[in-house]
């Protein structure tokens, strides 16, 4: 299959999350090319299921017609490329498409992006046009792609990973990592455990706040018609019913915030030589803020706001994966190219609430216990926590100033608080949860004035 473009043109004349910031002056370009042709759909073998183990049995069920896109961002000097193409998963939780996994790392570290659309929604939208999917949001650019169910996803993704492979974009990827973020991580899990085993599309796979479960083969229809019925929606979400299959012969790392760490319990696995699963305590699925100061959010532009439908509560948590993102790619990298398995890190420990479920353990200021943990958290000025103050699931968590007196008690001063940032800092990069760069740099200002 050969991918059309680069893809120019339409009545905004650029495409759907483009890069909101300057790729040029960190050396990359970005292109948007569409691809198209016939994608297999999938169901289980006859007398097969989705069983605990993960180790489930495809075969092709028939197959879809598709034209879809991929957003490109790769180095301009091919010397600065590492070989690596980081084929994400766009997620289409809003009803269009989001890059969700993207970090630091992703420029610093020399990968080429594949951003791929490859789920109805993201070139859709939700019915009735209720949100903004690739053809309502530039119809002139987007009006020929089609995606006619999310039972093609599977297909569609793997068609771009031959595609990052070709040197049709402009590179060929000698390794292609999987990456997928909440939903994405959902279909990415589905993904590993039946067709991953068929295709060989992958040589590594980040599974990116990941609650412990895969998507259908055949997705039913969405039941969400609009953002704002997420938050309930993520209220009712089963417990964790199967594992990553653990017969792959690719490294997999599962990422999670302490949002994720309850209802992924269940399916924990321990680490081999081919997995990894990390639980970051205190931080939650999602942020208060979207974007950052280095890769900031293309929402404004292309939406006209940075607020989203789903809702952002006042207290919700302001804590970020994005430097921890860049460690797991950085470990990643290094896991394939060199074969030196990332470092092994404590998860969040756990105890029985009286109705059988598991609760997180928590310490005397209300912070989860074990798990990695950010100097935000080793050395608080709040409660940060992955679930609602009321100890619910909600995707943004919260965040809690501690008021003047604790602070006081905690610190005598901000020397002190100084000193034992600085400590958990180095704790840090030491213990391979945060990059040297990311950890040189201060970012929390002592909220007290000199007494």
């Amino acid at each position: 299959m050969k991918p059309m473009g680069p893809v120019s043109g339409g009545v905004r004349g650029w495409p759907f999350a483009a890069a909101a910031f300057d790729l040029a002056a960190v050396g990359y370009a970005e292109e948007e090319w569409f691809f198209e042709g016939e994608a297999a759909t999938y169901r289980h073998r006859s007398g097969s299921d989705r069983t605990w183990d993960g180790r489930w049995e495809a075969e092709v069920a028939g197959v879809l017609p598709f034209r879809s896109r991929m957003l490109v961002r790769r180095p301009i000097d091919p010397a600065r490329w590492n070989g690596s193409a980081c084929l994400l998963w766009n997620n289409v939780s809003h009803g269009f498409d989001l890059i969700v996994g993207e970090s630091a790392e992703l420029y610093d570290g020399g990968f080429a992006l594949v951003a791929v659309s490859a789920q109805a929604h993201g070139v859709h939208g939700y019915p009735g046009g209720a949100t903004p999917g690739l053809v309502v949001w530039d119809p002139e650019r987007y009006g020929t792609l089609s995606i006619p169910g999310d039972e093609a996803s599977y297909d569609i993704y793997t068609q771009a990973a031959r595609i990052a492979r070709s040197g049709a974009l402009g590179f060929a990827a000698r390794r292609v990592i999987g990456v997928g973020a909440s939903q994405s991580a959902v279909y990415l899990a589905t993904y590993l455990n039946a067709i991953q085993p068929l295709s060989r599309a992958l040589d590594a796979c980040i599974l990116d706040i990941y609650f412990g479960n895969g998507s259908a083969l055949q997705p039913p229809p969405s039941t969400v018609r609009d953002p704002s019925q997420i938050a309930a929606a993520v209220t009712q979400m089963p417990p964790g019913a199967h594992r990553l299959r653990d017969d792959l012969d690719i490294p997999v790392f599962v990422l999670n915030s302490e949002s994720e760490s309850t209802l992924h319990h269940p399916v924990r696995q321990p680490d081999t030589d081919r997995y990894r699963y990390w639980e970051v305590a205190g931080v939650a699925h999602s942020s208060r803020e979207r974007g950052t100061e280095r890769i900031p959010s293309s929402w404004p532009r292309d939406l006209g706001t940075n607020e989203s439908r789903i809702g952002t509560p006042p207290d919700a948590n302001v804590l970020r994966l994005d430097e921890v993102r860049s460690s797991v790619l950085r470990h990643v990298q290094r896991w394939l190219a060199e074969g030196t398995a990332p470092p092994i890190q404590p998860r969040i420990e756990f105890d029985e609430a009286p109705d059988g479920k598991p609760l997180i353990r928590r310490d005397a200021l209300g912070l989860a216990l074990g798990g990695v943990r950010l100097p935000d958290v080793e050395v608080p000025l709040a409660r940060h926590s992955g679930l609602a103050v009321d100890g619910t699931l909600s995707l943004s968590g919260s965040t809690i100033p501690f008021d003047a007196a604790l602070l006081r008690q905690l610190y005598p001063d901000e020397a002190t608080h100084r000193a034992r940032r600085a400590a958990a800092r180095r704790r840090a990069v030491e213990a391979g949860e945060l990059r040297p760069e990311d950890a040189a740099i201060e970012q929390t200002r002592w909220p007290l004035p000199p007494q």
